[in-house]
């Protein structure tokens, strides 16, 4: 028995979910999303009565048979559908910042220019759906409504000039912490 995947998925206000067999749209403030539930996987939406005394709404899933797929999918099931309403209701950011004397960044229409120490600059499109500021030249966020696309844009990003271990000179995550090795010694 999965614990991730036997806890429901509550539905916040403003948040409508329609269930069409196994295809589920979640509807929000943000915009709309949908996602398929594998086969695998029965999907319901219910009601539940919560401590206030009023009903909530949630999204059950459960395996539909024993099989030992059934049992591994489930869980990643149910949290691709908090995922999907998480993101509709709230959003999801990541940051990113710039260590090195001449790195930059800065925000050209649908383009972010990065100059990063090559002879020339790093110009990224930024895709449908995603949401790219520059506070300052050395701090981006990307925000939208995938998580999946989110995480995926700020790695490309990152990937331009991963953090090096000797001056840590490079595009990192704001939370992440880079190990640092000591150079040569004479």
């Amino acid at each position: 028995m999965s614990r991730i995947g036997k806890n429901p998925v509550a539905i916040p206000d403003g948040v409508e979910i329609q269930i069409n067999g196994q295809e589920l749209k979640a509807k929000g403030k943000l915009g709309e999303l949908s996602m398929t539930v594998h086969d695998d996987v029965a999907v319901e939406l219910a009601e539940v009565a919560n401590d206030d005394g009023n009903n909530a709404k949630v999204v059950r899933l459960a395996p539909k048979n024993d099989s030992r797929f059934a049992g591994q999918i489930w869980p990643t099931m149910r949290t691709l559908v908090n995922n999907i309403v998480v993101g509709v209701s709230e959003g999801y950011t990541k940051k990113l910042e710039i260590k090195g004397v001449g790195y930059r960044a800065n925000l050209q229409g649908q383009e972010l220019v990065l100059a990063l120490g090559f002879s020339h600059d790093v110009k990224f499109r930024i895709p449908d759906g995603i949401k790219v500021e520059v506070e300052k030249q050395t701090a981006i966020t990307v925000s939208g409504i995938n998580k999946q696309q989110v995480g995926q844009v700020a790695a490309n990003i990152r990937g331009f000039k991963p953090p090096e271990p000797y001056k840590g000179k490079g595009i990192r995550y704001v939370d992440e912490y880079v190990l640092r090795k000591e150079g040569k010694k004479k």
